[in-house]
Order: structure tokens, then C-alpha cells, then sequence
């Protein structure tokens, strides 16, 4: 024992604090708060409280609109509560819903998301509600219905009367929908959040930074949706989160009686880039250094002291943009990023964090943004094809000691220096419970961006004295990009755990006694001291020291490797394990409640996943995943004398610890993955010949002379699409003019990032835009030949662009089509007439509401309905993607496979690009109906798109179609598509149900829009 006879660390750390000016937060009384309505969620200073009882707020983003699939839902909501989390967050996205301003949508298919709220209540999830009305999100124009973006409405996001009354029906029946689900009507939904990223409460023009001049149409528009949340029944706080810490904008405490201020203010921040291209995130934090972490303890000081320090986003990950890497960015956003950020967030005392994103997803259809395509993988803990990895289970070790950790709710953050470490490269972080005196050290580098491998002892106050720790032998280590939370009198039930060099994973509370399991890497040393225990056995084949000391016993571990478990003489058993056998463990709780009480957990070892555990009589029935034969340990009431694993029962042995231990086979998990050999081919851009027809009802006259746009055309008519009611993708425009004597055509075409547009001249190819991943906009010139023209007719320009989506924020009103068309000749040639053709009735009544209204484009396939289950291409040529063709054009190709995935196996599937021959070519995938790739290798590296069950028929017969378009008239363009496996295991959850609803066929309709 080293008991220390100066001034302890504490009073230490308590006077640097006072020196350096800030406040003790032991001698202040924080207010506990509530939001005048109930008091079901409270706050302070130090966290939220639930019906009187505090929670640590671990929560991860998904979107269910990203994810089109109910069913798909339960098995991500069942991963994020596995994996320790007490919350999940979620954007509504209005453009989804709203198909135009006369239309919502919130019944019909996965529009329905009050499903995601009931899969909440029933997994044991409380819910971060976030409906908008903008959500950014890397969504097409932010989350906006594409009929707000022609400037109709306003500038968006103000005081507009014309916008208000645009968002006015949207907002309020999600909040109609969501108060049956808040915590004060029996619900899981405990904060809902008021726009999105709207740093606007100030206008500091022309004045120093310190005043307050506030954007009157801001708060404005901020009061109204509050107003409309309480009107249509939300009484739970509302919440916001502000883009960054420039802001400080809707906090009561930064500005008590501001007009527009929200219950609890919180931050949003990407300290790693919110992007794969770091080039884009040098503006907010400054310079990019890989593993720097951010102050943002001073920054709540200064804007929400009585509140909880929020993080309604923190960094799970950083979209990939057109250009960036293929397969994202996870090399620095990994599992070492995951465990280095978020400790460091506790450490500022951080108390409610959501990770953005906890499952990316795929920008479906028209979901995509210039900013991305179709991946959203982001990087995420879940990765798109759901599968999960080291990031997820780092996450998850975290994560599960937070919802243990009662005392991490209350702390003051004492101090944070060098001074508690034996090594000038480490420091730590103090904070101690006022109430209890439990303690939390957190070490980091001292430099955080350092991967140096540091060996020290560190300086703790404890109960039983200040202790120098490890007291007997060996160091702790900081090896790499890595944090590490060490705790002292840490309660575990009735009894203690008075300090740990390792870290605790989590604890349960089995037969009245504690289980608790610490972890740290594979080969270090670790001891710990127990209160109360006169004596402890190693009840295994490994080997540990004893120390009888400090009213308890000290134990030593030299190296841990595997699973060791060590037993006291007072009742307490401490399972010490290694970081990878730390990764499989898991805390499953008898109880719906997020909570999730000790008393009700039982610990599982050994599966990929655990979902889910029953005591039905004697059994403990657990549910979840396994990839390969897996040896199942169980620890768990002795009443429990036996388990099943996904409803087989197991021959489960006791082991002299009392745990259950069971081998368990895993299912023959092998399935046979189609080849996609025959193919059927069409042409796939009749509108380019002279003789095509633009008569019908596919096609709109545009005649309009003015724009509410606030851009401008620089030619008439106004060519911007949106002004006609089509938005999504694939566009068509058709210019007529006479004569022979125009020498060149003159464009000016918008269309987003990596956008690209090819043009034609009665029915000759021109040229093309191919498209630049970081501009929007193109100008080119085009000759035209007297060769190609009519001498005494008509001549016909066509012009096939393809619509990347709408920017986000105020971008969101940048026009989408041609700006400019002009001729070039004597006699001042000019058009006399434009056609416009896009998706298949445009924002009018949709003929697909159940894919919705961003699914399609205007590609003659799209609008005839070829990329649909149940069209007949008997009539169709044979070809196939791989033989291709030669030239400028499009051709769209269509096959069918069958899929047969048994019912207890969960399996995903994707699809992979190669273009070997040419890269001037766009290619875009629909799986029985729904878009699910942009494969366009001269802007974007992305080549792997995975396709969710219930988009694809795991029980029966699919559909692709797939487009082509060859944007130069002498390459080869040629695509090899193959479909892979992504991962095959067995599961409670199946990825085979039935989902016909979801995928509507082909209907004689779709003929009149040729």
C-alpha cells in the first residue's frame, strides 16, 4: 500500500480548478428544471431524469426513410440496444412524406414510422424525436419536399407567412402521431428537437461578436413550431442543436427571455470531419488533425451551465462525397476513434450523447444530395449491409458501462492534468459524485493525437485513502489512439469496487450478489480492489495475487488473457477478460425498460449478438446471432438451469462458478448467389430520334416568361424544372427551332455536384457533360453542323440531364435545369418552343406512393414502368450489361432471379460494379423497382452497393433493371455486375418475411407516359 501523506489529489486538483478561474461546481446548488408542463423528464446541470431517475444518454441516428423496410427496423433498433444504449434518434424527412403541397403521407408502407416508435416501446429504447421541418441530413435539399424549392415559399426557414403555411400540415401531424408515443402518455419518446443545425438567433453584423442582436424572423420561426409541437400534444422538452460553437444560439441560460429558446440546448460537432474529403472541414474547428480532440467543456460553461452537457450529434462517422474513397473513410473513424471521442466527451462531462450516425444506410433513389450518392454507409458502428465489426463492439464496451455507471450522472469535474499520472504524456480527468464520492478518472494522451505507447501509475483518492495505483505491480498503458475510464468506489449493488486499473464492461445483479466484468487489451496487467472481501479464489486456469488490505482484498493479474474469474468470499464475482473476449460479451435484460436495472440483467458470453433473453419457468431463452460454432457461457439466476438458443435447447453444463456453459453449432449458412446471365435489352432514349412523339402527358410545354426562383434564367422561357412540378433525377428537355442557319447552341445547365447532361441534335449526337465531383453548374458551347439541320423544317435539340438533388440549406432554392439556351448564327436563330419531361405524372397524384415520391426519375424506363416487377419484356432483344454497346446513348436492361434464404438466417446481399472498358458512363440499378445504385465511375469510386431484404425477395423471384447511358459517342460501354454475399449468419431476427406490399408491380397505366 502507498498511502500518500501530502495534500491529496483531490485538494490539489480542487485549488488548480479555482486557480485557473473556473467554478467549483461542489459549492453551487444546481436547479433542477422541467418544462412547466409535467415533471415526467427533468433536468440539471448534470444530466436528464425520467420519471425522478437519472439517465446517461447513449444514443445512435438511423433514418427510416433511408431504410424503407419495417422490418428492417426491428433488427437495427435490437443492435443498438445490445449493444448498451439507453436511446436512438431518428430524422423525420418531410420530402418523404409530401409528395406535393396537398399530399401527406404517413400510413402507406415504411412512411408509416409511428412503427418505429412501437418497435422502440417493445425493444426497450427511449426515442430522440428530430421531424425537422429541415434535417440536412446529406438529404435531397435537406429533408425538403423538392415543390418548396422553386422559391414559391419564400427563402425557407423564417418567419415567411407562404413558408409557414407550407410546413404548418407536415409538422403538425408528426407531432399528432408522435405524442401518443412520448414518456408522459406511456411511450418511449422522452425530447423532441425543433429544426436542425439553425445557428441563427443572431445577427452580429456590423457589431462586436459579445452583443445580442437578434434575427427577428429567426425567432420567429423558432416560437411558431414550438407553438405547433404543444398544440398538437408534444409536452416532453424540446430540444436543439447547434451546428457549432460559434452560435450559441436557443439556450435559456446564454439569453433567459429570447424569443424562440428551447428547454435544453445541445451541440452538434464532427472533431474527424464530418466528410471523407477533409478538405471541407477546415472552417469550423480549423485544421484537420487526426485524433485532436475539442473543448467543448468551456463552451457549455459559457452557453448552458443549467443544463445537461447535450450532444444531440456527435460524430459516429463522416459521409463519403462524390470523388471521396471507395468504401468511405473508416481509417481514422474507426473503432480507435470510438474509443478515444467518446471517453474524452465524458470526460467533459458530457451526460447525453447521440452518434451520427449509428446506421447510415443508403441514399435510396432520390434521396442522394450533390454532397453524396447512394452509399450513406457513413462509417457507422452498423455498417450499411447491417452487418456489425470491431467499431460496434467498441462502441458497445463503452456504452454498456454508461448504463451501469448510475454515478456518472452526478459528477464535478474536479480537475484534468498531468499531475495525476507518473508520466508527463498522460493525463487525466477527475470527476467525482458530490453525492456518493465515486470517482472517474479518464486518461488520454496528453497530446491526443499521439499513438505512443505509455506506461504510468496513477494517483487516485479513494474511500480507503490516496492511493498510487498500480499499488503492487506493473503500469497501466496507453497503447496508441487510446482512452481509458478507470473508476473508483464504483457501487456495484450493495458493495464496492474501491479502484480498477481495468476497466468495467458492465455489472448484473444475479441471486441478490454482483457479477461485474472488467476488460482491458489482451497481455496487460490489471488489479482491482473489492470492499468487504477478506479472501479471493480464481476459479479457473489462470493466475492471480491476493492482497488482504485496505478492509478488502486487493487483487493482481500479470497478464490477462481470455476470461478469468475470480470469486470473494463476501458474494462478489469479478470476471476480468481481454478486449476481443470483452467484445463478445454481452448484458441482455429481463426487462423492457431502457433503464435496463441491474437486478434484471444476466450475462451471456461467446455469440456475435445477443438480442434478447426470456426466463420462461426454469429456461433462460436467449436469441440472437451466431457465424460460426460458438461455446456459450451464461451468467444467470441458479434458478435458471438451463438455456435455449434461438428456441433449440442447448446441452448446457454448470461450471464450478455457477455460470452455464453450452457449445452451440451454428447453422449451415451457405447460400447460392444468382449470376445474373440473361438479360433482356431495350432502348432506353427514344426521345433523342426525330420521329419521337412529345405529345402525350409524360410531356409539359415550358412556356413560363418569370420564375419565383430567385435565380434568374439568362434565356426564356424559364427551363428550371421544379417550376414545372417534376424534381427527381433523369430530366428530358426538347428545344424546337427552324431553319439551318444556327452554327452553335450555347447552355448553361445546373444540376449539383458530379450532375451530367448529354445533348443531341435531330437525333445526332453533340456531346456531354461528364460531370465534376465539386461543381454544380456547366457551360459549354456546342458547334452544330449544317449537316444535321433541317434546311426548311423543324430542328429538335435534346437534352438528357441527370438531376443529382437539391443542395442543402439556403442552396436548396438553386434551380435545376437549363439556365441558359441560346443559339448561335446569322439571322439571330432562336428557339421557338421547349418540352419538358420528367418522373411519371410529376408532383401530381403519384403512381407509386408506396415507393414514394423520390423512387423515380424521368428515363423512359422509369416513367413506363420497365424497372418494375411484372413488366413483360418477351418482346425484348438478348443482350446483356457485360457485351454493352458502343456510342452515346442509353440502354436499359432488365433480368429476374430467385432468391431462397431460410428463415432463421439473416443475410446480406450486394450488388458490384466494373466498368473495364469506359468510365464516361452513368449507370443506375433498381431492385424490383427501387433505385439502389449510382454507379458513375468518372465522378464517384463507389462500386459495392448492398440492397436490404424486403427490397430484395428473399423468398422468391427479383427484378433488376438497369440503365446504361454512354456519354461519348465512340466508347465501349460495357458493366460487369456480379451479386456477392456480405454476410450470412444465423439469427432470431430473419431476413426472410413477407414484403410483397412493399414491392408493388407494373400497371397499365405507365403506357400513357411515353
Amino acid at each position: 500500500m502507498r498511502l500518500l501523506h501530502s495534500l491529496s489529489w483531490l485538494a490539489l486538483s480542487t485549488l488548480s480548478l479555482k486557480a485557473s478561474g473556473q467554478v467549483n461546481d461542489e459549492i453551487i446548488s444546481w436547479p433542477l428544471h422541467d418544462n412547466g408542463l409535467n415533471e415526467v423528464v427533468q433536468w440539471d446541470h448534470y444530466s436528464f431524469k425520467i420519471n425522478g431517475e437519472r439517465l446517461f444518454v447513449f444514443s445512435g441516428e438511423l433514418h427510416y426513410w433511408r431504410i424503407p423496410v419495417p422490418e428492417v427496423w426491428e433488427d437495427l433498433l435490437e443492435k443498438i440496444k445490445a449493444a448498451g444504449f439507453t436511446s436512438f434518434a431518428f430524422y423525420g424527412n418531410w420530402g418523404w412524406h409530401s409528395a406535393n403541397n396537398q399530399t401527406l403521407d404517413f400510413e402507406t408502407g415504411a412512411h408509416r414510422f409511428e412503427r418505429l416508435l412501437e418497435i422502440a416501446k417493445r425493444v426497450g429504447l427511449y426515442v430522440i424525436v428530430r421531424p425537422g421541418p429541415y434535417v440536412n441530413a446529406e438529404a435531397n435539399a435537406g429533408g425538403f419536399p423538392l415543390w418548396a424549392t422553386t422559391g414559391a415559399y419564400g427563402k425557407l426557414r423564417d418567419d415567411d407567412p407562404r413558408y409557414t403555411a407550407a410546413w404548418t400540415p407536415y409538422f403538425s401531424k408528426f407531432s399528432e402521431i408522435t405524442s401518443k408515443h412520448l414518456v408522459t402518455n406511456g411511450g418511449n419518446a422522452f425530447v423532441y428537437q425543433i429544426e436542425n443545425e439553425y445557428g441563427e438567433q443572431w445577427n452580429r453584423t456590423g457589431a462586436s461578436a459579445n452583443d445580442r442582436i437578434p434575427n427577428e424572423y429567426a425567432g420567429n420561426y423558432m416560437a411558431a413550431l414550438e407553438d405547433s409541437a404543444r398544440e398538437n400534444g408534444i409536452d416532453i422538452p424540446l430540444i436543439h442543436n447547434d451546428p457549432n460553437m460559434n452560435t450559441k444560439s436557443w439556450s435559456k441560460d446564454f439569453a433567459p427571455n429570447a424569443t424562440g429558446n428551447v428547454d435544453v440546448a445541445g451541440l452538434d460537432s464532427y472533431p474527424s470531419c464530418w466528410s471523407c474529403n477533409l478538405d471541407e472541414c477546415t472552417g469550423t474547428n480549423g485544421e484537420y488533425v487526426a485524433y485532436q480532440t475539442i473543448n467543448y467543456y468551456d463552451h457549455f460553461i459559457e452557453t448552458s451551465n443549467t443544463q445537461p452537457r447535450f450532444m444531440p450529434e456527435f460524430q459516429g462517422g463522416s459521409y463519403n462525397p462524390w470523388g471521396g474513397p471507395e468504401g468511405g473513410c473508416p481509417g481514422d473513424i474507426g473503432a480507435d476513434f470510438a474509443n478515444l471521442f467518446y471517453r474524452d466527451l465524458i470526460s467533459q462531462r458530457v451526460t447525453a450523447i447521440s452518434l451520427y450516425m449509428m446506421y447510415g444506410g443508403t441514399n435510396w433513389g432520390a434521396f442522394a444530395c450533390p454532397v453524396v450518392a447512394t452509399s450513406y454507409d457513413y462509417s457507422s458502428p452498423i455498417s450499411e449491409s447491417r452487418k456489425i465489426d470491431s467499431k460496434y463492439y467498441e462502441t458497445k464496451n463503452l456504452a454498456m458501462f454508461t448504463r451501469v455507471a448510475k454515478d456518472l450522472t452526478v459528477t464535478n469535474r474536479l480537475g484534468n492534468s498531468t499531475s495525476y499520472t507518473t508520466n508527463s504524456a498522460v493525463q487525466a480527468t477527475e470527476l467525482r459524485n458530490p453525492d456518493t464520492n465515486a470517482a472517474f478518472y479518464v486518461l488520454i494522451h496528453d497530446q491526443s493525437s499521439s499513438s505512443t505507447r505509455e506506461s504510468f501509475k496513477l494517483h487516485m483518492s479513494t474511500s480507503a485513502g490516496n492511493l498510487t495505483v498500480p499499488q503492487h505491480a506493473g503500469s497501466i498503458l496507453l497503447n496508441g489512439h487510446q482512452s481509458k475510464i478507470l473508476v473508483t468506489d464504483f457501487s456495484i449493488g450493495e458493495h464496492v469496487l474501491t479502484y480498477s486499473t481495468a476497466e468495467v464492461l458492465t455489472y448484473g445483479i444475479i441471486d441478490g450478489a454482483p457479477v461485474l466484468v472488467l476488460w482491458t487489451v489482451a497481455g496487460e496487467a490489471t488489479e482491482f480492489h473489492v470492499q468487504g472481501a477478506a479472501k479471493g479464489t480464481v476459479q479457473g486456469s489462470a493466475n492471480a495475487t491476493f492482497y488482504a488490505e485496505l478492509n478488502g482484498t486487493t487483487t493482481s493479474i500479470a497478464a490477462v488473457h481470455g476470461s478469468t474469474v475470480i470469486g470473494f468470499d463476501n458474494g462478489v464475482k469479478v470476471v476480468v477478460v481481454d478486449k476481443p473476449t470483452g467484445y463478445l460479451f454481452w448484458a441482455p435484460n429481463l426487462d423492457t425498460d431502457p433503464f435496463a436495472p441491474v437486478d434484471k440483467s444476466v450475462l451471456v458470453h461467446g455469440p456475435y449478438l445477443v438480442r434478447s433473453a426470456a426466463l420462461e419457468g426454469g429456461t433462460l431463452a436467449l436469441k440472437g446471432d451466431l457465424n460460426k460454432d460458438t461455446v456459450i457461457e451464461v451468467y444467470a439466476p441458479q434458478n435458471a438451469t438451463s438455456f435455449t438458443w434461438n428456441g433449440k435447447s442447448v446441452n448446457a453444463s454448470r461450471t464450478t462458478y455457477g455460470s452455464l456453459k453450452a457449445t452451440v453449432m451454428a447453422l449451415n449458412t451457405t447460400i447460392n448467389v444468382p449470376s445474373l446471365s440473361s438479360w433482356k435489352v431495350s432502348e432506353g432514349l427514344p426521345e433523342k430520334y426525330p420521329n419521337y412523339t412529345d405529345t402525350g402527358i409524360a410531356w409539359v410545354e415550358a412556356d413560363h416568361t418569370t420564375t419565383p426562383n430567385p435565380t434568374k434564367p439568362d434565356s426564356l422561357p424559364v427551363l428550371y424544372v421544379d417550376d414545372y412540378g417534376f424534381h427527381n433525377s433523369f430530366h428530358l428537355f426538347r428545344g424546337y427551332f427552324d431553319g439551318n442557319t444556327a452554327t452553335a447552341v450555347q447552355l448553361a445547365v445546373q444540376g449539383g455536384m458530379a450532375f451530367g447532361w448529354s445533348a443531341w441534335i435531330n437525333g445526332q449526337f453533340l456531346g456531354s457533360y461528364l460531370g465534376n465531383s465539386t461543381v454544380g453548374v456547366s457551360n459549354m458551347t456546342l458547334p452544330l453542323s449544317a449537316k444535321t439541320l433541317n434546311t426548311n423544317g423543324t430542328n429538335v435539340l435534346l437534352i438528357a440531364q441527370d438531376n443529382t438533388g437539391h443542395d442543402l440549406r439556403a442552396a436548396a432554392l438553386d434551380p435545376r435545369g437549363i439556365l441558359s439556351a441560346t443559339l448561335e448564327g446569322p439571322d439571330s436563330p432562336s428557339f421557338k418552343q421547349w418540352k419538358i419531361a420528367g418522373e411519371a405524372n410529376g408532383e401530381r397524384t403519384q403512381l407509386d406512393p408506396v415507393r414514394g415520391p423520390l423512387s423515380e426519375g424521368g428515363l423512359t424506363a422509369e416513367r413506363l414502368g420497365w424497372h418494375l416487377p411484372g413488366f413483360d419484356d418477351s418482346s425484348w432483344s438478348t443482350s446483356s450489361p457485360s457485351a454493352g454497346f458502343t456510342g452515346a446513348g442509353i440502354q436499359f436492361y432488365r433480368t429476374t432471379f430467385s432468391l431462397d434464404v431460410p428463415e432463421s438466417i439473416d443475410a446480406s446481399f450486394a450488388f458490384l460494379f466494373d466498368a473495364p472498358k469506359a468510365k464516361s458512363i452513368r449507370v443506375l440499378l433498381w431492385v424490383n423497382g427501387y433505385q439502389y445504385a449510382r454507379f458513375n465511375p468518372y465522378v464517384g469510386n463507389e462500386k459495392r452497393f448492398p440492397v436490404p431484404p424486403g427490397v430484395l425477395n428473399y423468398g422468391g423471384e427479383n427484378t433488376l433493371g438497369l440503365s446504361i447511358w454512354s456519354q461519348e459517342g465512340d466508347a465501349d460501354a460495357q458493366v460487369e455486375i456480379t451479386m456477392e454475399t456480405e454476410y450470412v449468419v444465423e439469427s432470431s431476427w430473419s431476413s426472410r418475411f413477407e414484403a410483397e406490399e412493399l414491392r408493388p408491380g407494373w400497371s397499365e397505366e405507365r403506357l400513357a407516359y411515353a
